[in-house]
């Protein structure tokens, strides 16, 4: 008797459990629980670019070494305007490749949310979305508070710009040259992340 009804709470226990995975998929609320676990992950420290590597750009023998940005590269903002990583002369760019989706992207967003609100006026923020839907994207972010200058691609992104994994972060000086590479989810909001970012301007 008493081992039918182990067996039964067990059932029980297993079936509240499912359902409330097939509800958090169901509603789309998986990604943003998994982000949210990955935040604690962040936190750690230990998935941030390594910058302490890359030496200050008047390091010419350093720079040299480095892959110049082809930046013919067109987006749609999220108003519907037309523009291209060739109108941002002369200013450092965090581009980032990120969906609504992905919930490693949807960990790292408030940092970079922080960061932009810290540093929007100096560097150039671009947050480049792969939802299908650039819709859902543009709803995610005004949902969430971030306002952040969010994109969808106008046009083929060249090959030193590619990437197969989301989340993507290339930090490009304001020489174009692509200074840093980070594929996989970051705290970019920490004042080392900033030290970087201004002597490279």
């Amino acid at each position: 008797m008493k081992k039918d009804k182990n067996t039964k709470k067990t059932w029980i226990q297993n079936g509240v459990f499912v359902f409330i995975i097939i509800t958090l998929y169901v509603t789309g609320l998986h990604t943003e629980v998994i982000g949210f676990v990955q935040r604690g992950v962040l936190a750690t420290g230990l998935m941030n670019p390594n910058v302490k590597e890359i030496t200050n750009k008047n390091a010419s023998e350093t720079i040299s070494e480095y892959t110049k940005a082809d930046l013919n590269v067109k987006l749609i903002d999220g108003d519907g305007k037309m523009t291209s990583l060739a109108d941002l002369k002369d200013k450092v760019i965090f581009l980032n490749y990120w969906a609504t989706w992905c919930p490693p992207c949807i960990a790292e967003m408030p940092s970079i949310s922080k960061l932009h609100k810290e540093m929007g006026n100096d560097v150039a923020f671009i947050l480049l979305s792969f939802d299908k839907d650039f819709e859902t994207a543009k709803a995610f972010n005004k949902k969430k508070g971030y306002n952040l200058p969010i994109y969808t691609l106008a046009s083929n992104l060249p090959a030193m710009l590619q990437s197969s994994a989301l989340p993507t972060t290339y930090i490009i000086d304001a020489d174009k040259n692509i200074v840093l590479t980070h594929e996989g989810m970051a705290n970019y909001n920490t004042d080392e992340f900033k030290v970087f970012l201004e002597n490279i301007k």
